[in-house]
This record gives structure tokens, C-alpha cells and sequence, in this order.
């Protein structure tokens, strides 16, 4: 029988610190899900909310080479795209390999961290200084530009991010456990990118640095009160001390990255890959070639919804980033006294752009909380689709601000409360599709779905970027950079608008999403597969939650042996006795044990009890009342799940799979 090949990630230095057979809020949720991804995630929030506007206000960089700039600027992130697109399957050959103890996703996360850092540095440290920068440094800072933009979004982050979403379903097949992981690593990308709309913009004077020198300001410009200068409305920024600026705040997201990544490969484990390699009883099981799985994920409708989903939601959600403080620098500004004119620039701008991320983040904090209770209450799918109609109204009203920062405010938090569903349950709803795929065919497609995912996810902050630059571009640019109010109606149709469009398109598609309405045959199936696989290969099946627990339990019993290790040795030093201190631990971990069981066993009881008091507060004909509704739900529910199951079995049959009794 031939063994599985050993990898370096088989090394007990790369093993998981996560020991329970079962998901957990704290280490794993908390560290592996939120901590550590946020993070690393903040990097790319970073670069993809704010290297735009370093590119217009710090290296100007739509004066280079005359018209080339404009063109070079508009399509890089487009072009961009393609290079995403061939990342992301190479991420995703990568996920699809023979996977290590240590899983076949979390080894990504810290081949990632390297790739990141080169990206970062070819960015930001080799250009040259823009202030004064010649015809021959321009040319070299594009094709460094160039360089380093394909290697971030191309390759550095799809290395992370593909492998980040991918924890989820890979963690766990519990439906709601995926929620509670799916809604915390969603809270990820709202938490980076709280930071960077919420508290970076107020700071944004330290990386747009105003001219303060007025022999290196242009004739005509008109000083401000509160420092620097504005030429025709739009404030001047010192390119040189800017530049320098963001080379020293780089170097610190470098080391925030890299500490990020390795936080979330400590604290995760793929509990769903463990149980792949029990199943194949450690025989080298080769990837299923993308174009099977292709052909399975072309003939799922279900599928077809989530990918056209992620593509609408990425591209609105892009839309409204990007675009966000250019919004906010075109439409809200600052008046100066000298001249009578409001003055329009990035750093103000940054202000009320932050204030909107502050106020929008308490409706998406909201959703955190609701969203899985609501998910259990109505379905994930359910959820998306009333949240759609919601986000869809507040983008309307926000194209009628027209300058009214409240009005952007309220339209603002109405979008935001509409679209957490989506963002929180979407990866759990994705998992329900796979364990459908599995449970239908027997193989597993994330290899494939995951590279489409990424390359969604991903490129559309190149297409976004590029539908806004685009725009930019064409209001031409000057000595500071272009002319805000031009762009203050456009910003208004991209920041609103288009993710409004999205939203309901998405109402539209997932009147047509029932996969959830399977979930609990799938597992069954599942199940049924591959203790037939046991069978065929002629040895005992053992459930995945078995020996999940086992392993916790050989996982506990060599804790407390660590620990009673460590307490020798400290009693050695302390002179005390060994025996002694020993049975005062066991003594107290035996305490908390039973005030755990006492604390559980009076809980359920209490509940009992009321449930009694209640039983027993009712009238017969109330009693009567009920049973007869409990029996009516309980035969509607049995009818629509026989319904349900026939219409299962004839999809396995279609499969070749056998039926499921």
C-alpha cells in the first residue's frame, strides 16, 4: 500500500494548537478567525482603499509621460485582473494537493508571507522619489508599479485569502458551527477594513503631507487656516515628505502581516481534511482534475447562484471601497475664509469618510450578532435574500444626498444593515453547496470552486478600481492632481449606486436558492459513502466525530501530563513537595469540574421546571390545542421531507450514487 509523502508541514512544529474535536469560540474563533486574519488582512485594505490615491496625490502620477500616465494609471488594474485570474488557479492546484497534517490550506498562509513582503517592498521602497522624478524615472516607477501591483493582487494576496476562505468549510461540517466561523471571518474583513475607513482617515494628514513652504507652492494658491494651501479649490501635498511617509508605515504592515499569518496557522485546524485522510486510510489520493470538477460545478445551479453572488457582491462592495474617500473629498470639504471658496482634499475628505465607516460599522456590528440566530431561525439563503432588498433601498436614498452628509450617513447605515447577511453567512452557505456536491457525486470540488472564488474576490478590486479611474482619468489632471468637484456626481453613481445595481440583482438570483433544504440528507449520505469506502477497502469505518473526540481526549491527557511536568520542575526549584501540590491541583480541577456539572444540571433543570409550570398553567382544551398543532407541524414537516428526499435520491441515481433509504 503506498504511503502518503512526508512534507515539512508533517513536522509537529506545524501541528494545529488547536486540540477539541469540536470548533471553538476561544483559542480558535477568536485567535484563528479574527485576530490573526485581521491582521493580515489589513494590508490588502490598505493598499486597495489607499494605493490609488497615493498613486493621484503623492506620485501624481496621471502627469507622467503626458497622456501614457492617464492610460497606465486607468488600466493597470484591469490588466491586473488577468494575472489575479492565473494566481488564483495556481493557488488553487496548490489547495488541491496532497494535504500534510498540517491541512492543505493553512501551509498557504505562510507561504503567503514572503510573497507579500517582496510585493510590499517593490511598491513602496524601490520607486523613485516623485518630487522633481524625470522622464527616465517615470518610465522605471511604471514598470515598477507594474511589478509590484501584479504581485500583490496577483499573487501574494490570492495566496493568503483563497486558502483564508477556504479555513471555514474545511474546519468543520457542522452547518452551524460554519456559521459561527463563516460570520467570524467575515467580522475579519469588516475589522480590517474598520481600521482603514473608520480610524485611518483621520490620520490621513500624516501620509498626504500639505506644503507648508510657500516658495514650493504654485503661483495663485491661497493659504488655509488650518495650514498648507489650495490652488482652484484642491489642496497641495508635499510629494517628497508624503513619499517618505508611507515607506516607514509600510515596513510596520509588513510586520503586521507576517505576525497575522502565523497567528491563524496556529490556531486553525482542518478537521474536514483530517477526516479525508483517515478515510483514505493513508493511501496518496490524487487531486480530482479540474476539469471533472469543473464539469460537476458547471451542471449545479446552486453553484451557478454563488459564484454569479460573489461576483456581485465583491464588484458592489468594491465599488462602494474604492471609491469611498474620493466621495467623501469630492462632496464635503472645507471653506476658506480668505477666498470665500470651499477647499476639497484627501485629509478632509478622510474626516468625514471616517465618520461614515464609524457610523456605518454600528448596523454591520449589529448584524454580527443577529446573523447566525437568524440564519437558524429562517435559513442562510432566506437571509441574504431580505437583507438584498434592504441594502438595494439605501443605495436609491443615497443617491440623493447630493451633498447632504446626513442624508449619506442614514443611506449609508441602511445599506450597511442590508447587506450583512450576505457578508456574514454567504461562506457557510457555500459549504451547504459543497457538502450537496459531495453528497450528490462523491467528490469534493473546492480545489476548483475556491480558485473561482479567489479570483472573484480578488479581481474585482482591479475591475472596480479600474471603472473608477476610468472616471478620474477623464477630468484630466493638474499641479494637484485633478479638480474634486468635477468628480463629485460621478462619485456619487460608483459609491451608491453600483452596489445597489448588485444588490438587486442578488435579490433576483436567490429567489431560485434551496440547497439548504438538503443539508441533513447530504450529511447522511455522506456518511453512508464513506463507510461503503471502509468496506471496499476492508477495514473498520470509524466516524469522523469519534475520532475527532478521541483524539481531543489523547489530547487533553497529554496536556495534563505537560502540566504535571511543569509543576514539578517549579516544585523542584521552590523546594516544595511534588505529591502535595499535586493533589491541591487535582483537588481544585476536580472543584471546577463539579461546579461546571452543577452549574449545567441546575440550568436544565430550571428550564424543566418552567417548562412544567407552563405545561402546567394550561387549560385540557389548551393542552388538546397544542398537541394537535405540534402533530399537524410534525406530519407537515415528515411530508415535505419525504418530498425532499425523493427529489434527493433521484438526483444520486442521476449521479450513479445509491439511494439514500
Amino acid at each position: 500500500m503506498k504511503k502518503t509523502k512526508k512534507s515539512i508541514f508533517d513536522s509537529p512544529v506545524f501541528k494545529s494548537r488547536i486540540k477539541s474535536a469540536n470548533t471553538t469560540l476561544f483559542p480558535e474563533g477568536v485567535l484563528g478567525y479574527l485576530v490573526g486574519p485581521t491582521l493580515a488582512l489589513l494590508a490588502n485594505s490598505i493598499l486597495s482603499n489607499y494605493f490609488n490615491q497615493y498613486m493621484t496625490d503623492v506620485l501624481k502620477i496621471n502627469d507622467w509621460l503626458g497622456e501614457f500616465g492617464k492610460l497606465f494609471f486607468t488600466w493597470l488594474p484591469v490588466i491586473s485582473v488577468i494575472f489575479v485570474v492565473a494566481g488564483n488557479i495556481i493557488v488553487g492546484r496548490l489547495l488541491d494537493r496532497a494535504p500534510s497534517k498540517a491541512g492543505k490550506a493553512r501551509p498557504l498562509l505562510l507561504l503567503s508571507v514572503p510573497v507579500s513582503l517582496i510585493a510590499l517592498i517593490v511598491l513602496f521602497v524601490l520607486l523613485p522619489n516623485p518630487d522633481g522624478i524625470t522622464e527616465g524615472q517615470q518610465i522605471f516607477g511604471m514598470v515598477t508599479i507594474a511589478i509590484g501591483y501584479i504581485l500583490w493582487f496577483g499573487f501574494a494576496y490570492p495566496l493568503y485569502y483563497t486558502p483564508h476562505a477556504a479555513l471555514v468549510n474545511l474546519s468543520t461540517r457542522s452547518s452551524k458551527d460554519r456559521s459561527l466561523l463563516a460570520t467570524l471571518s467575515n467580522a475579519t474583513a469588516l475589522a480590517a477594513m474598520g481600521v482603514t475607513s473608520m480610524v485611518l482617515p483621520f490620520f490621513l494628514g500624516l501620509l498626504f503631507k500639505r506644503v507648508t513652504d510657500p516658495a514650493l507652492v504654485p503661483e495663485g494658491a491661497k493659504p488655509l487656516p488650518d495650514g498648507g494651501f489650495e490652488l482652484n479649490g484642491s489642496i497641495i501635498y508635499d510629494q517628497s515628505a508624503s513619499f517618505n511617509a508611507w515607506k516607514v508605515f509600510v515596513i510596520a504592515l509588513i510586520i503586521i502581516t507576517f505576525i497575522g499569518a502565523v497567528i491563524e496557522f496556529m490556531f486553525t485546524r482542518e478537521r474536514v481534511t483530517e477526516e479525508t485522510l483517515t478515510a483514505s486510510h493513508n493511501e496518496e489520493k490524487k487531486a480530482l482534475p479540474f476539469g471533472e470538477q469543473a464539469a460537476i460545478c458547471f451542471k449545479d445551479k446552486f453553484w451557478w447562484i454563488m459564484m454569479v453572488f460573489f461576483f456581485l457582491y465583491q464588484l458592489g462592495g468594491m465599488l462602494k471601497n474604492v471609491s469611498q474617500l474620493y466621495y467623501c473629498a469630492a462632496n464635503f470639504g472645507t471653506v476658506n475664509p480668505e477666498t470665500g471658496n470651499m477647499a476639497y482634499g484627501l485629509d478632509i475628505g478622510g474626516t468625514f469618510s471616517g465618520t461614515i465607516g464609524i457610523v456605518g460599522a454600528i448596523p454591520t456590528a449589529i448584524g454580527m450578532v443577529i446573523a447566525v440566530p437568524l440564519s437558524n431561525k429562517i435559513g442562510k439563503g432566506k437571509s441574504i435574500l431580505f437583507g438584498s432588498i434592504i441594502a438595494a433601498a439605501g443605495g436609491v436614498l443615497g443617491l440623493f444626498a447630493n451633498g447632504n452628509f446626513i442624508v449619506a450617513v442614514v443611506a449609508f447605515v441602511i445599506k450597511a444593515l442590508g447587506s450583512t447577511p450576505a457578508m456574514y453567512l454567504s461562506l457557510a452557505l457555500l459549504g451547504d453547496v459543497f457538502d450537496h456536491q459531495e453528497a450528490m457525486t462523491g467528490k469534493k470540488t473546492d480545489g476548483f470552486t475556491m480558485m473561482i472564488y479567489g479570483a472573484i474576490m480578488a479581481g474585482m478590486t482591479g475591475i472596480a478600481t479600474g471603472i473608477m479611474n476610468g472616471v478620474i482619468a477623464a477630468y484630466g489632471a493638474g499641479t494637484t492632481g485633478f479638480d474634486y468637484q468635477t468628480i463629485a456626481m460621478p462619485m456619487s453613481f460608483i459609491f451608491f449606486g453600483g452596489e445597489a445595481l448588485c444588490y438587486v440583482v442578488i435579490f433576483i438570483i436567490f429567489l431560485f436558492m434551496g440547497v439548504e433544504k438538503f443539508s441533513a440528507f447530504d450529511h447522511k449520505a455522506i456518511v453512508m459513502d464513506q463507510k461503503a469506502a471502509a468496506a471496499a477497502a476492508g477495514v473498520e469505518y470509524v466516524d469522523p466525530a469519534v475520532k475527532l473526540a478521541l483524539e481531543e481526549e489523547e489530547a487533553n491527557k497529554a496536556a495534563d501530563a505537560a502540566r504535571m511536568e511543569e509543576l514539578k520542575v517549579a516544585c523542584e526549584k521552590k523546594g516544595l513537595n511534588f505529591e502535595a501540590e499535586k493533589a491541591k491541583y487535582q483537588e481544585n480541577l476536580a472543584k471546577k469540574q463539579a461546579e461546571a456539572a452543577a452549574k449545567k444540571e441546575a440550568a436544565e433543570k430550571a428550564k424543566a421546571e418552567k417548562q412544567a409550570a407552563k405545561l402546567a398553567a394550561m387549560t385540557e382544551e389548551q393542552k388538546a390545542a397544542m398537541k394537535a398543532k405540534e402533530e399537524a407541524k410534525a406530519k407537515k414537516q415528515a411530508e415535505i421531507d419525504a418530498k425532499v428526499l425523493e427529489e434527493f435520491n433521484k438526483l444520486r441515481e442521476r449521479n450513479g450514487q445509491p439511494i439514500l433509504e
